[in-house]
């Protein structure tokens, strides 16, 4: 039972070990964490919230978020969200969950408060104590009826609600169970080998299944500590660093380029505190960059690939001695990954198309929604999205999501071949390449360049740069050059949609 079972998973760690820190504040041992998740799951209980129930979280990133999340994942089904959303999309999510109560900070001016009184969804509010993570919660529930479905959660529970982004349509419900969450986290804690010495640095949003899954529950279910920061800061994460003294740091990969521009300043950091590894995922990093941050840190850099209804990782480089093969996310890192053709067949190594998975940490299905759940599974298998190809030695490689490709007349251009012939240019720091609609051709390319401090570059530069490297076809037809990337709220990239909010459709 315990390995489908988040409390007896929790509750087989050291007592005093340290389990959160954050900084400037005390430390939560793992022996304080439980006594923490089990009171708080009582008071849910008695308030008439039990195991399956929604109880949405509105909670800035840091500790008591970790902790809160973890709480609500043991005994309820936690549904954390993005605290920059607008009154708007507060209003949409907390009626698709038909969230039971809304935990917010106490003294919150969150949009979400007012959204969540309108609706009368009963608020929480959480007030944090001396020690990383830990917290009180209060509410005003009367003196109802305590829930029939108390106590620590199954493994058949939901254990976690997530909204795919929606990029491209209205967003789906994602329901995680107590079993999917487990196995997430023994993948995780198998492919990076955690143990009770390691000390991670999260910088990762915390409503996000990347800073959920891999940033907080895996190294927290190995017995090792988070240090958790209020979110990421280029500017501060070296004095982090020096703080939490860390042995490795999950990001995405702007936050590795964001970091990397900085770290030359910071050398006696890097050199105080050695890491064991950094790994990226969430989107693709380019190759020029891994080896500069390599370089640069003098540890490896693990490339892994997750998605929400994977409930977060797929698939992932090795550590060394294991081969690590940039421009790659690896291999299978928990669930069978396999390619599949456009008729279902399974292909061969070597052959392009659809990434599929299935096991144990895939979710069921959507929620509510038998149309996008026939669209989505296929033989038993989960489908990605994603395309791509499995080498002889079973590394995967993504060569486009199958709504990004972009098609220019009949022509099919990977955005993400393009971004790193640009990234080998030596005026050019970032690069997102995207479908421009085009009268004739239906799409061309079109891409965002942020150039390196100081260094120049022009539009026709650019494009002769790319034109000596690759098929006219694949040549953007418009380059525009910006301060940052436009990323979406966890900080990925996003092309699907691009064009439009740049006021380019």
């Amino acid at each position: 039972m315990s390995q489908d079972s988040l409390w007896l998973q929790l509750q087989s760690l050291p007592a005093e070990a340290v389990a959160l820190r954050a900084p400037g504040r005390h430390a939560l041992s793992h022996g304080e964490l439980r006594a923490l998740i089990e009171r708080s799951v009582q008071q849910l209980n008695a308030w008439g919230m039990g195991r399956n129930d929604r109880v949405a979280i509105v909670l800035p990133n840091g500790p008591e978020m970790a902790a809160c999340f973890l709480a609500c994942a043991c005994g309820v089904a936690s549904a954390p969200l993005n605290p920059a959303y607008r009154a708007e999309e507060f209003d949409f999510y907390l009626r698709d969950l038909q969230a039971r109560a809304l935990i917010v900070e106490e003294g919150s001016d969150s949009p979400a408060v007012a959204v969540a009184q309108a609706l009368g969804v009963p608020l929480i509010r959480l007030q944090a104590l001396e020690a990383a993570g830990d917290f009180r919660l209060a509410g005003d529930f009367g003196s109802g009826a305590a829930s029939a479905q108390g106590g620590m959660a199954r493994p058949d529970d939901v254990s976690m609600v997530l909204h795919t982004s929606g990029t491209t349509s209205r967003p789906k419900i994602v329901p995680l169970s107590q079993r999917n969450l487990c196995a997430s986290a023994a993948h995780i804690r198998r492919t990076l080998q955690f143990n009770a010495a390691d000390r991670g640095l999260n910088i990762m949003p915390l409503f996000h299944i990347h800073g959920l899954i891999a940033g907080v529950l895996a190294p927290l279910s190995a017995g090792s500590q988070v240090f958790c920061t209020p979110g990421f800061n280029a500017l501060k994460f070296f004095a982090w660093m020096d703080e939490a003294a860390p042995t490795w740091y999950t990001a995405v990969p702007t936050m590795h380029q964001a970091i990397l521009t900085r770290a030359g300043k910071n050398a006696d950091v890097i050199q105080r505190h050695p890491l064991r590894f950094m790994r990226s995922s969430s989107s693709s990093m380019p190759p020029q960059v891994i080896s500069e941050l390599e370089q640069v840190f003098g540890a490896p850099l693990i490339e892994a690939y997750g998605m929400t209804e994977a409930t977060h990782q797929m698939a992932s480089n090795p550590l060394p001695p294991g081969v690590r093969k940039p421009g790659t996310v690896g291999l299978a890192a928990g669930p069978e990954v396999a390619i599949m053709g456009p008729d279902g067949v399974l292909l061969a190594p070597g052959e392009t198309g659809e990434i599929v998975i299935r096991g144990p940490n895939v979710t069921q299905g959507y929620e509510s929604n038998p149309s996008a759940n026939a669209e989505a599974f296929r033989e038993g298998w989960f489908r990605t999205g994603d395309q791509g190809v499995m080498d002889a030695e079973g590394y995967v490689s993504i060569t486009g999501r199958l709504k990004e490709i972009i098609n220019r007349g009949g022509e099919k251009i990977s955005p993400r071949e393009v971004d790193e012939v640009l990234m080998d240019h030596a005026a050019v720091a970032q690069v997102v390449c995207f479908g421009l609609p085009h009268p004739k051709l239906g799409e061309e390319v079109g891409a965002v360049v942020v150039l390196r401090e100081g260094a120049e570059a022009t539009e026709r530069e650019l494009q002769q740069f790319v034109a000596q490297r690759l098929a006219d076809f694949k040549v953007p037809a418009k380059i525009l050059f910006m301060a940052e990337i436009p990323k979406g709220a966890t900080g990925k990239l996003q092309r699907i949609g691009l064009a439009q909010k740049l006021g380019l459709g």
